[in-house]
């Protein structure tokens, strides 16, 4: 049995008049969080903080520990139903040094991770994700009675991908188990974004692109710089490989977009010695699954082929795959109206080749993720740009990237009343037809 679709104004009202109480709090939570980040697989304190706050609410059950440091909690409404809505945040950070001009900018170092030390800042809005949900769990938990069905509120880890040589993210979340007592029926989540505040951005079909990171290991002979003739040299096969990595589009349908990207070269030379390894470390994006496929084998051929004609070798591997993010036409159909009663504004937004590891959770149980417009911006030909006089316009991963703290009641509501229309059957679509096989 699930409570009737006719949902009484009066909860609505409620929803919005708890979260403008709890509004103040979110914005501490916020801040805290964004003074003390921590990078991915490493969110120990992040993680305890959550748990303490949500050990607050009288949840029926929380759960730490999960692939790292993940954090599920469990609250079970007081009406019958047997719809499972499950509300997910990411709560790592970036290496990067945040230069946003804000009274409680991150000032973190972490000297211990690999490959650092690096500064660690909120550069992505994970902050703004976690008490918004944070939020969202108090606001439902204080009316709980008046529920079908169970809220599940997903704290993950390792969004932005765990070290080299560790698991994490939501791929080990499902491995765990980590949602299937309950198993969802819904997913739902927002990325904040440099929108307009407040406005909220849709699209059906994939909304982020697939991903994957790309290692390529050229190997030759060491030796002394003096006498190259006696050694080989692998950095110009992995100069070689790089230059060409810029011409795979030409062989890849031109209406499918694609991009690779070396980020990262690291040698064991000196500035007097010819190492024996060059490894290049990148990252592919497609906007279609076939796309990816395609691309990391070509990929993989133009390093196999190029490396042998300097006498190297080259080994490439692909690591920590992440699928596209899709947005299945019924869901968005289903959640429009429910959207568009909490947003400033829905817009329809073009894709993207960044990608958010949420798709594993969207394949697994289907739902809905979108954008949620956090700075100073408006419009223009459907893309933002910065408003006059205001904090202007910065992307996410950009070192000045900056979220208005007013997004995050929005982005309470938007959990609540989603949370509250899937639970009623407002929000709902065919499992088979709703997720991807």
């Amino acid at each position: 049995m699930t409570l009737s679709r006719e949902m009484p104004e009066s909860l609505y009202r409620d929803l919005d008049r708890l979260t403008e109480k709890i509004e103040p709090q979110a914005i501490a939570w916020r801040h805290h969080l964004h003074q003390h980040p921590e990078l991915p697989n490493r969110e120990k304190n992040t993680a305890a903080f959550i748990a303490e706050q949500l050990n607050t609410l009288g949840l029926d059950e929380i759960r730490s520990g999960i692939a790292g440091h993940g954090v599920v909690g469990v609250l079970r409404g007081g009406l019958p139903g047997e719809r499972v809505m499950a509300l997910r945040a990411d709560i790592d950070a970036l290496p990067v040094r945040e230069t946003a001009e804000v009274p409680f900018a991150s000032t973190v170092v972490d000297t211990n991770y690999p490959g650092g030390p690096f500064p660690v800042a909120h550069a992505c809005g994970h902050d703004c994700h976690t008490a918004m949900l944070l939020g969202a769990a108090s606001v439902l938990a204080q009316v709980r009675e008046q529920l079908s069905g169970t809220v599940l509120f997903v704290f993950q880890p390792a969004e932005e991908g765990p070290p080299v040589g560790e698991t994490g993210g939501a791929a080990q979340m499902l491995a765990e188990n980590a949602l299937t007592d309950p198993a969802p029926t819904m997913v739902y989540g927002h990325h904040v974004s440099p929108y307009p505040l407040s406005y909220v951005g849709y699209r059906a079909g994939n909304q982020f692109g697939a991903s994957c990171m790309v290692k390529i290991v050229v190997s030759g002979k060491q030796v002394h710089g003096s006498t190259p003739w006696q050694g080989i040299d692998p950095m110009p096969a992995a100069a070689d490989i790089i230059s060409a990595t810029g011409q795979l589009y030409r062989q890849i349908d031109a209406f499918a977009p694609v991009t690779v990207s070396i980020g990262h070269v690291e040698d064991a030379g000196r500035f007097n010695i010819i190492g024996e390894t060059v490894t290049l470390w990148g990252t592919v994006r497609s906007l279609a699954q076939p796309t990816m496929h395609q691309t990391r084998q070509l990929l993989e051929r133009t390093a196999a082929h190029i490396a042998p004609a300097y006498g190297c070798t080259a080994e490439t591997s692909f690591l920590q795959p992440v699928p596209a993010v899709h947005n299945q036409p019924q869901w968005i159909e289903a959640a429009l109206p429910t959207l568009g009663r909490v947003a400033h504004r829905l817009v329809e937004v073009p894709p993207t080749l960044g990608y958010d590891d949420v798709s594993h959770f969207l394949d697994a149980y289907g739902g809905l993720y979108v954008l949620l417009g956090a700075q100073d911006t408006r419009l223009v030909d459907g893309h933002p740009q910065p408003i006059p006089g205001g904090r202007g316009l910065a992307y996410n991963h950009n070192p000045a990237f900056y979220a208005d703290d007013a997004v995050l009641a929005t982005g309470i509501r938007l959990h609540t009343h989603v949370t509250v229309d899937h639970l009623t059957g407002k929000i709902t679509a065919h499992r088979a037809d709703a997720r991807r096989t």
